[in-house]
């Protein structure tokens, strides 16, 4: 079946309710969507409430301290590693990894905020932060603001909104995908799977 918005296979789209159910069950999270969405905060809770491992890409996959990108084989291997355990929830959209990820996932939980929210979230978390490293980041990169990165969110959903269609289009071969695009929509899951909000 083909999606005639992007000119592939059709996603298997799910509502709040049918993800709820799938996470209760689920062994293999994955969360995807642009900086600021809000990914990494509803990771971590559904990884407290399930007892899942929390992976987080730019923590333990692509960043060194200092903000120096890991090489991209030892990036690959490192993926490869995390997406072969058993329980996790991983959270990081890096679309030409998805080969690595999509299959190993139960779920795929793509946050499409619009870009005026994901822009707050990441002034907001600079605000926040400003000085200190978060947790979902490696040691060693404090927490900056900067023009290109502000650009990089503001641009997101189209340089990269295609790929991820693509990608999921391409890996997910009829696995659910949860598309989040309010935080309405993100407190309603968050309830129903009964993490705290």
């Amino acid at each position: 079946m083909m999606d005639m918005e992007s000119g592939v296979n059709a996603i298997r789209y799910v509502g709040i309710a049918e993800a709820a159910d799938k996470i209760r069950g689920a062994d293999r999270i994955l969360v995807i969507g642009c900086s600021g969405g809000g990914k990494s905060t509803l990771s971590q809770k559904i990884a407290r409430r399930f007892g899942l491992a929390y992976i987080s890409i730019d923590r333990d996959v692509l960043w060194l301290p200092g903000w120096v990108q890991r090489e991209r084989q030892e990036q690959h291997r490192l993926l490869a590693e995390f997406a072969a355990g058993e329980r996790w929830i991983m959270d990081g959209t890096n679309t030409s990894t998805f080969d690595i990820r999509v299959p190993r996932a139960d779920l795929v939980i793509w946050v499409r905020m619009p870009r005026w929210l994901c822009i707050w979230g990441i002034v907001s978390r600079w605000i926040t932060n400003r000085g200190r490293t978060r947790p979902e980041m490696a040691p060693g990169c404090v927490e900056k603001m900067e023009w290109q990165f502000f650009r990089f969110v503001w641009t997101w959903e189209k340089v990269y909104g295609p790929r991820v269609l693509a990608g999921l289009a391409a890996q997910a071969a009829g696995k659910p995908v949860l598309m989040l695009k309010s935080r309405s929509e993100m407190r309603d899951l968050l309830d129903l799977v009964g993490a705290d909000a």
